[in-house]
Parts: C-alpha cells; structure tokens; sequence
C-alpha cells in the first residue's frame, strides 16, 4: 500500500481500521466486532476447552459445581460464561429460587423437590429464572436489537430447548453470531436466527 507513509504500530492498527471501516464495510470487506463483554469473552475462553456435548446427569459440587471441562450441554456454556464474567452461581441462585418458589418453575421432569445438580442446566428452569428476575426482552428478529453477552432461548426441531449467548462478532450480514454447545462442543458461529426463539435476556 505505498499511499501510506505513516509506520503503522499495533497500538495504531484498530484506528487506521476504524477508519477505514465506512469504506471497507461499504465494499463488503469487513464487518468490526462490537465491543466484547466479560460474558462473551468468558463465553469465548470455553472454545477449544469444551470439546464435547454430555448430557450425563453427574452429581456435582454445591455450590460452584461443574461437570467436567471438557464436556457439557449448551447450559453449561452459559454457566460457566455468568460464574467467571459476572459472578452469578446459577446452580445457586437457581436451587434457591425454586426451593422458594418450586410451583412457578416446570415439572416436565416430574419431581416433586429441587435437584442442585441438573435444575439450573436445564433450559426450561432458566427461562423461568431470568424471566423472574427480570432480564427478559421483548421478542425480536431485528439483528441491531441484539447486543453482547445477550442470552438466547430458542427450540430445535423438533423440541429441543437451547440456549446461546449472542456474540460481539457479526457475519457478513452484520447478524451477530453466538457462543454456544448444540452437539461438538462450545464454538462461536452464525445461528441466532436459524431456530425459533423462545425468550431474549439480557443481564445487566
């Protein structure tokens, strides 16, 4: 590129490319990241970490308890991303809601008490959960009504409960991606819109 003389330095390259963004987007070249979160960046750390989808039930630790860090469902990434981006125990403050409130919560399961370990890796506990403490949304398919760190629940067919975390990154249709584990382990890719949505959360 000789119609730059300036030397560029690592710490000068985000704002040549931050102004060059109109032009380059413009031409379909690139598409900047949002600014990342403490749940996405903790959500991303999982990639390549997890590597595998394990529905096991396995006892766990109380509280704090994990399954082990290679493996997990799609709650887990979600788990694991609150506990090291927000300091949310969700295994906690799950159990704790539903010991206090066991009749809103779902007995698709039919238990008859709270189970620390599986209530909070389960999709349709969550949703009651965040809805409760009032982290839902207004539904939306509007990819600009989406931001980092968001928490997507959605069903695949034909009714699988799933949940995702939407990303800082957007695809070349400037619809973000999301972090999650639907069946090889915890990546970063382009499904927000691919299933139907069932709840839109964002924690604050």
């Amino acid at each position: 590129m000789n119609w730059i003389s300036v030397k560029m330095t690592s710490r000068a390259l985000p704002l040549f490319l931050l102004a060059l963004a109109p032009v380059l987007k413009g031409q379909g070249e690139v598409q900047l990241p949002a600014p990342s979160n403490a749940i996405v960046d903790a959500a991303r750390a999982q990639i390549g970490v997890t590597v595998a989808y394990d529905p096991a039930y396995v006892p766990l630790d109380y509280p704090g308890g994990d399954v082990p860090r290679d493996r997990g469902v799609c709650t887990d990434v979600v788990i694991r991303a609150l506990r090291r981006g927000k300091g949310m125990d969700l295994q906690k403050l799950v159990h704790e809601d539903m010991k206090s409130h066991f009749m809103a919560y779902p007995k698709i399961w039919g238990l008859r008490r709270t189970d620390r370990n599986i209530d909070h890796r389960r999709v349709p506990n969550l949703r009651v959960y965040f809805r409760r403490k009032g982290y839902l949304l207004p539904p939306t398919r509007k990819s600009t009504n989406y931001q980092p760190g968001d928490l997507i629940t959605c069903t695949v067919p034909p009714n699988r409960p799933h949940i995702m975390i939407v990303s800082n990154r957007r695809d070349r249709h400037g619809v973000p991606l999301v972090i999650h584990n639907i069946g090889r382990g915890t990546r970063e890719e382009g499904a927000l819109l691919k299933y139907p949505h069932t709840g839109h959360y964002r924690i604050r």
